[in-house]
């Protein structure tokens, strides 16, 4: 009876909230309409609506599938350049429920951006991300960013450690952290820059959202299992040849970093990285550029080879041996994560025929090409927009210790990117890979690299 009633008040509550975003979508519709006049608008000429009613749909591998609508306004200046953008979105997720975002992004200058959001989902999940920064093409001598991030995601896996992590050994968790990131970049050249960046990281690991195996149950004995806190030091050295930050089609960018969080300074744990990034752009003619991406991590721990332990999936009813890491203090959730769409430098790295963070472990190699191709442009909603067609393939892997061979068991992925571009700053995409596990669909803005 207890069960069945949770279930009716579940079902009630989720009635009641889509009528609350039903009337929020209405009331922001409303206001929109209003606030142009009447003879304004007309429905064959998008560059005089409101805003860009966009339909939101969206399969995750971790995440499952989001549908909605994210109603858009444009600002340009005179020359027809975005100079921001405000996009909140309406959404239903099969498994969280119904929720919305906020998004103010504001692109003042190539030089200067920053954004806003806020999100969450009816079940569990949460999100605030505040973002500044300065100095990004390196004219002045000094740059500089900084950054707010809290969430609460319940749609994160952990299929234990290693390259040959077993996709039945699944697991669902929730991640909550929250972090301030500032980094300082002294400019020696436009070219040339060396950065500091100081991150402190509180993490919990919490129940996940879904209707999985729980990591607690499956990786007891898992590094970082109860969460942690970090101090997260690095420094880096970085030269950049790109013709623009946001939209490269020439030059490159390589950099090298060494991090360090140490419990003699705040952490709850210690060890050490470092790894290097190559990006390089090769444009054929007005139409075509190859990009190119190559990245190694590798974490020094102690102990150089794996611990492994026997658990029972009391679930499934079966033991598993899986492994818990090696004899250093690296927990899972600061460890090298391949999977998913984007490079995010020491969090996470794409091969996009998989989920976000599919294989992890102590280092990690990956290399991802893209032929980006124009293959329509026009001027539309005060702003010049081209549509992109980007066939990519891509290879990586993770291993235990550092002596690994990078050319063997690797991953590959193969796919198509479906790219919209509103020049000079924004990239919305839709990602479509197929790897060992099947097809994976992401959808979101910026290039993966």
């Amino acid at each position: 009876m207890v069960c069945v009633m949770t279930e009716r008040r579940w079902r009630a509550e989720e009635i009641r909230m889509r009528r609350v975003l039903a009337i929020i979508f209405l009331f922001a519709v409303a206001l929109a309409i209003q606030t142009a006049t009447a003879d304004a608008i007309d429905l064959t000429s998008p560059d005089t609506w409101p805003f860009i009613p966009v339909p939101v749909a969206a399969t995750d591998p971790n995440g499952g599938v989001t549908y909605g609508v994210m109603p858009v306004k444009l600002f340009t200046d005179s020359n027809d350049q975005i100079t921001s953008i405000l996009a909140p979105d309406f959404t239903q997720n099969t498994t969280l429920g119904p929720g919305g975002d906020f998004r103010y992004l504001s692109y003042p200058s190539s030089d200067t951006q920053w954004y806003a959001t806020a999100g969450f989902q009816w079940k569990i999940a949460r999100d605030v991300d505040l973002d500044f920064q300065t100095g990004r093409e390196h004219k002045k001598w000094w740059s500089f960013e900084g950054r707010f991030f809290f969430e609460r995601d319940p749609t994160e896996r952990f299929f234990g450690l290693g390259n040959k992590s077993s996709q039945g050994n699944q697991t669902n968790y929730t991640t909550e952290q929250l972090y301030f990131e500032g980094m300082f970049g002294i400019n020696v050249t436009e070219n040339l820059q060396l950065s500091i960046t100081e991150r402190p990281r509180y993490v919990r690991i919490l129940h996940g959202g879904f209707d999985l195996p729980q990591i607690h149950e499956i990786f007891p004995q898992q590094k970082g299992i109860n969460g942690g806190s970090e101090l997260l030091n690095q420094f880096m050295i970085q030269y950049d040849t790109r013709d623009a930050i946001d939209i490269p089609r020439a030059g490159g960018l390589a950099r090298v970093y060494y991090g360090v969080a140490d419990r003699r300074f705040g952490s709850s744990v210690s060890y050490n990285r470092f790894g290097g990034e190559l990006r390089r752009y090769l444009t054929l003619n007005n139409r075509v550029t190859f990009a190119g991406h190559l990245f190694c991590e590798y974490q020094a721990v102690g102990g150089n080879f794996p611990q492994f332990v026997t658990v029972f999936n009391s679930k499934r009813d079966t033991y598993h041996t899986v492994s818990v890491g090696t004899g250093g203090e690296m927990p899972f959730w600061s460890a090298a994560r391949l999977g998913g769409e984007e490079s995010i430098l020491t969090d996470q790295e794409p091969l996009r025929g998989y989920g976000a963070g599919r294989f992890v472990d102590n280092d990690l190699v990956v290399a991802n090409m893209e032929m980006r191709t124009r293959i329509w442009d026009l001027n539309m909603l005060g702003t010049h927009g081209i549509l992109e067609l980007a066939p990519f393939a891509e290879v990586g892997r993770v291993a235990h210790y550092m002596d690994f061979n990078p050319l063997s068991q690797l991953h590959p992925v193969g796919g198509l990117g479906v790219r919209a571009i509103a020049m000079p700053f924004v990239v919305g995409y839709v990602d479509i890979g197929w790897g060992g596990e099947g097809a994976a669909v992401f959808s979101g803005v910026n290039y993966p690299f």
